[in-house]
């Protein structure tokens, strides 16, 4: 059931979790509309010092007084019902609501538009928010990113359009449903589907349960985008559909047509009509197959093909997909967001399309939550067949070696728990053409920065 919030600008709003990307974009929203924000983390990042430079009041650590005088209290999904500032509010009677609470308020009336699905649902977000900006829709926008042409990752927008990334991993201790159920899209893309986020989904079909709620959510004039080849999707939709569809891919409504290899300029066709031509920055087919998406999902809300595509030749990328590090003594340092088999390797994919021959070294670190359990490890080493080489940490958080993985890999591939002995070891392989691609979902000890100090050192 979805909760009715009304929100005023005279309210003093407090966010317990504000740290969080999705909490401290929806603080950043409210602040800018004149709120009294406060809000309180276990510690400060750059999320936070932005909202205390707009204004807000941030508080690291928690405690029961910082909840004082608030009028609405929200937490994220990770704060638990026996939290000290939760405790304080129910005892002072101050409403308490979730996340998802507040963006169903937030898009009260917009015409959502909504990324959903396993991968690519940040880049295809930003893709939109992006095609619509530079055609004059001044969207409102919610991505689980820094949207590299904004440069935030949230706002309200001046608008009736809002387009957000809709995680089925956004649940809360308290509600396993996703909360992508409260959004209400008119227009619903679902790039692909398949097992992820271990903690929260015992299997696919858990995820596909999800999954069919959300469909069922899109109304009968609304429309649903996702590729034809997916039978995860397809599978979802058969089981109950009553929104219009459109499909990409091989025999779909919408395809390309690669015209260089690594996918930087392509043809895009609609029902076998070519509609308008793609030149831009980004390269892998995975990047080619989310704008296919961003594109359709953009003519759903009044965009031409056409000119969809010109807006995308100065899309600039979310930061850490594929993100350009830096070049030190002629090695290339990238940096990416890479943690399932299928994202990795369409990762190196791309890079490899980009590089043609040149050295890949493949650095990866299993941290998210479905490889901490070993889930993939099975599949881990041929994600990474297109790296030269390969540097696989091991976490001391998780119970199964890395060894094992390294020992399945084609290429040589090397392994270790102290990170300054596998930065120096990654160091003194690297070479003049050599590309070193890093992956993991967090900050890898701050490898990056360490890898490009090193090579200066090296000379």
């Amino acid at each position: 059931m979805t909760v009715s919030i009304q929100f005023h600008p005279e309210q003093h709003i407090h966010f317990i979790g504000v740290g969080g990307t999705g909490l401290s974009a929806i603080a950043r929203i409210l602040v800018l509309r004149g709120f009294r924000v406060s809000g309180s983390d276990l510690y400060t990042n750059a999320q936070t010092d932005e909202l205390s430079q707009l204004g807000a009041t941030i508080y690291q650590g928690h405690d029961s007084d910082y909840v004082n005088g608030a009028d609405v209290v929200i937490r994220s999904s990770a704060i638990k019902d026996h939290h000290p500032e939760v405790s304080s509010a129910i005892e002072q009677d101050i409403p308490v609501y979730k996340r998802s609470d507040v963006m169903s308020a937030i898009m009260a009336g917009k015409a959502v538009v909504a990324i959903a699905g396993t991968h690519g649902k940040t880049t295809t977000s930003s893709m939109l928010a992006w095609i619509l900006e530079d055609c004059g829709y001044a969207p409102g926008f919610l991505v689980g990113g820094v949207l590299g042409n904004f440069g935030i990752s949230a706002r309200l927008g001046e608008s009736m359009f809002f387009v957000v990334e809709a995680d089925e991993y956004d649940s809360a201790f308290f509600d396993k449903r996703s909360k992508f159920v409260h959004y209400h899209p008119r227009t619903l893309v679902v790039n692909n589907l398949e097992f992820d986020h271990a903690d929260i989904f015992d299997d696919l079909e858990a995820i596909k349960r999800q999954f069919h709620h959300l469909v069922r959510t899109v109304p009968s004039n609304g429309r649903i985008f996702s590729p034809k080849q997916d039978t995860a999707i397809q599978d979802v939709l058969a089981r109950g559909c009553w929104s219009e569809r459109e499909s990409s891919g091989e025999q779909g409504d919408w395809d390309a047509k690669k015209l260089v290899k690594d996918g930087s300029q392509f043809e895009v066709y609609l029902q076998n009509e070519c509609v308008g031509t793609v030149n831009w920055d980004l390269v892998g087919d995975h990047n080619v197959n989310n704008a296919l998406m961003a594109i359709a999902a953009a003519r759903h809300v009044g965009v031409t093909p056409d000119l969809a595509c010109e807006s995308l030749a100065t899309f600039i990328n979310t930061k850490r997909r594929l993100e350009f590090k830096g070049e030190v003594a002629g090695v290339s340092v990238y940096d990416d967001f890479a943690h399932h088999p299928t994202a990795i390797e369409l990762t190196l994919g791309g890079l490899r399309n980009k590089v043609d021959t040149k050295k890949i070294i493949a650095v990866l670190e299993p941290r998210s939550a479905t490889m901490k359990r070993g889930v993939h490890k099975e599949t881990l080493a041929d994600s990474l067949k297109q790296a030269d080489s390969t540097y696989l940490f091991q976490p001391d958080n998780i119970d199964w070696s890395v060894q094992d993985v390294a020992d399945a890999c084609h290429q040589p591939a090397y392994v270790s728990d102290d990170m300054d002995a596998f930065v120096a070891k990654i160091v003194s392989e690297a070479q003049v053409g050599d590309q070193i691609l890093v992956m993991s979902n967090g900050g890898f000890g701050g490898i990056h920065q360490k890898l490009l100090d090193g090579l200066a050192l090296k000379g």
